[in-house]
């Protein structure tokens, strides 16, 4: 009988035993870059209502229009999967309340988000993000503390050649009179743009500043620059973000092109880049949170892909490969008449802050060792079974090949934690 072979969906990966301890690495240090910068963790439905992103995201964006994953469920009501991090922080922001406790105050999230995108490297339909959202300040040293802490979760990794790249979209006042002239701009040869352009002409001007396409590209370096229809207070922000940064000393290029691809933001967008590639991205957001129902509460925040950053560890060779750790100790019995001690050997180890594992089969020393070897345990623990030996342990230190038997509080004294 055939068996059936069962694939994972196309653009979805499975983390098997010997890769997950890289996640490990990465969400560590996320997670202490997060504590560093007193992010304080929030982990919001995969599911959310369809509307909150077509609102918050915008309808003319990629993501709502050609990625989301969406639903109906039995009740008649359409749900997506979760595109981004940024819109359900601020609906759970909203529906609990968190506006009434201390502002400023940044949340963070590690945790997996769908697009519909053609799979490619380090691009996954299923992926991870690492994102960071800080509420509650109008302050351009927020966005600069922002830039510095995703930098800082990179410098945590060891990656080197890192780059920020700043831009502005300015407010919806400055942006109002900007998208005039820009739409006036490429009408005028409309046939160098591409069709998704030719449709965003119509729908969001701006969305044509961050098309990929060669010949918009083109087209684009002749644009009306935004960065020149900045309104005072938004050229205010701005100079005070590059003074921030330059405070840090963190290097830094304005980009006059650069929008990002999310109707939300206001003012300040920024990306890390890594040989020209964009491996982080974020920027201000201080009308979504008046869009969604709530109080005119200043955001800021960034999103970096998890998938992305292995690829660009073992680009770098900031993350080598290497196997994941062995156990502590390897526990092994004998014969058939030490089983019963395996377990209770095995329990008191744990509780002695030790990683064991064993085969919970009986095997020779030959066998035990070679099976310890393989396992990448620094230990190996053998039980005779033996009625006078029923309180002692043979232990072998396998990396100097030092053998002893001594009773096992002797052993759980001197190598417990």
């Amino acid at each position: 009988m055939k068996i059936k072979e069962w694939i994972r969906p196309r653009g979805t990966a499975d983390v098997l035993p010997e890769e997950s301890f890289l996640w490990h690495r990465v969400e560590d240090a996320a997670r202490k870059v997060a504590r560093l910068y007193h992010a304080k963790e929030i982990r919001t439905p995969l599911l959310e209502y369809e509307e909150l992103y077509s609102r918050s995201v915008g309808d003319a964006t990629d993501i709502v229009e050609k990625e989301m994953y969406t639903l109906t469920d039995r009740g008649g009501r359409r749900l997506a999967l979760r595109p981004e991090g940024t819109a359900g922080a601020a609906r759970a922001f909203l529906q609990g309340r968190l506006y009434c406790g201390s502002l400023p105050m940044k949340l963070y999230y590690i945790g997996p988000m769908f697009r519909y995108e053609r799979p490619g490297q380090g691009r996954l339909r299923q992926h991870t993000q690492f994102g960071v959202e800080a509420v509650g300040s109008a302050s351009p040293l927020a966005d600069a503390e922002l830039m510095a802490m995703a930098l800082r979760f990179y410098e945590e990794l060891g990656v080197p050649g890192l780059t920020v790249s700043v831009g502005s979209v300015g407010c919806q006042g400055c942006r109002q009179d900007y998208t005039r002239r820009l739409q006036s701009y490429l009408q005028q040869e409309p046939g160098e743009l591409c069709a998704d352009c030719l449709r965003r002409l119509e729908l969001n001007p701006l969305r044509t500043l961050d098309c990929k396409q060669s010949g918009c590209r083109r087209r684009l370096e002749q644009a009306p620059r935004l960065s020149e229809a900045l309104c005072p207070p938004c050229r205010g922000h701005a100079a005070g973000v590059d003074a921030a940064l330059e405070s840090l000393g963190i290097p830094y290029v304005r980009d006059a092109l650069l929008v990002r691809g999310l109707d939300y933001y206001t003012g300040t967008v920024f990306e890390i880049q890594h040989s020209g590639s964009a491996v982080a991205g974020g920027g201000r957001y201080n009308a979504l949170y008046v869009e969604l129902g709530g109080p005119p509460l200043p955001a800021a925040g960034f999103g970096i892909g998890l998938e992305r950053t292995l690829l660009l560890l073992r680009e770098t060779g900031a993350l080598p490969a290497s196997p994941a750790p062995g156990p502590d100790v390897w526990v092994v019995p004998l014969s058939e008449a030490a089983c019963p001690r395996v377990l209770p050997v095995l329990d008191a180890l744990r509780r002695a802050g030790l990683a064991a594992a064993s085969p919970l089969e009986p095997a020779g020393w030959k066998g035990a060792l070679k099976s310890a070897l393989r396992a990448g345990a620094a230990y190996l623990l053998v039980l005779s079974g033996e009625e006078e030996e029923a309180g002692s342990v043979e232990i072998k230190e396998l990396a100097t090949g030092d053998q002893m038997r001594l009773p096992l509080d002797a052993f759980l004294y001197r190598c417990g934690r």
